[in-house]
């Protein structure tokens, strides 16, 4: 098995973007967004970070909450956020912010917000969390492109987290994380229903101590890119890539002195696709930073063997 170890190719300059860094997209031309969920452990908003890759610089755009997802759209601009329990499109550059949805999401239970989420062609999956991550009743969502509507295909989930679809014609392949029960389930969404049907268990990692968080699909699309969010002390931190037909390991990625590693993206620097990883400061008292010195930093690692 392949192990790679990566690098820090940032490092917030705050304590609060530091602490729950998740969600990077690849905009092309050396640059990559990221969200930071919460800036603190009590605070109630974060915001949309676009870092250059090529200088150093990221801009951080403060928003009225906590995002769980910042989509890019064909406008440079222009980004399809879960903030809260809303749907919004917020422009960077003249920091509007507009609803997609009047809709209120999981508004039928209280103490939920809106979590990770991934696009696909036929719109994009999107999952809630409870905020005490105790009780089975954060919602699994659907926004379809075709007709703009949104449709709740789950609501039992406690923790929501990657996602990866795969298909086309109306029926896709979804792997999706629900980080408590530590298992990657996969269904068939039926689009024009639209349903989840044929549930099926392809990773398990019950027996160990970490827990799964933001996942992406390898790039021949025949693996599953796992970020692990390790609540203890580590001298590492690992995303790790599954076979989706055997649900074994294949490879690993670690990422030194960060042992809460939150989400993985593939993304192109210099002609080259690298896997960027983002990890986080979350629940580490100052002793455990202190031990964990690169905890909050983005890293990348080679993606080629």
């Amino acid at each position: 098995m392949l192990v790679t170890d990566c690098e820090v190719v940032y490092r917030p300059t705050t304590s609060e973007l530091r602490f729950l860094p998740e969600g990077p997209y690849d905009l092309g031309r050396q640059r990559v967004s990221w969200v930071a969920i919460q800036h603190g452990s009590e605070a109630t908003n974060g915001s949309l970070n676009l870092l250059d890759l090529t200088t150093g610089e990221n801009v951080s755009h403060p928003l009225p909450g906590r995002p769980g997802f910042a989509f890019p759209t064909e406008n440079d601009n222009k980004f399809i956020i879960g903030l809260e329990r809303q749907l919004i499109v917020f422009d960077a550059q003249t920091q509007e912010c507009e609803p997609l949805t009047d809709d209120v999401i999981d508004g039928d239970v209280d103490g939920t917000i809106i979590n990770d989420g991934e696009l696909f062609d036929g719109g994009f999956l999107f999952g809630c969390k409870d905020v005490t991550f105790q009780e089975k009743k954060a919602g699994l969502y659907l926004w379809r492109n075709s007709d703009r509507s949104l449709h709740k295909l789950r609501g039992d989930q406690i923790c929501s987290n990657g996602k990866v679809i795969r298909g086309s014609n109306g029926i896709y392949q979804v792997f999706d994380i629900d980080s408590p029960t530590k298992q990657v389930v996969e269904y068939e969404l039926d689009l024009a229903a639209p349903t989840l049907v044929h549930k099926r268990v392809v990773v398990d990692v019950t027996d160990g101590g970490v827990f799964p968080d933001g996942m992406i699909a390898s790039p021949d699309g025949k693996g599953l890119i796992i970020a692990f969010y390790n609540p203890e002390d580590a001298p590492f931190g690992e995303a790790r890539q599954y076979a989706i037909s055997t649900g074994e390991v294949e490879r690993v990625w670690r990422v030194p002195n960060s042992p809460q590693v939150t989400c993985p993206q593939l993304v192109d620097i210099d002609g080259q696709l690298k896997l960027f990883l983002t990890t986080a400061v979350e629940h580490m008292s100052t002793e455990r930073q202190k031990r964990h010195s690169q905890a909050g930093s983005l890293f990348v690692g080679s993606i080629c063997h």
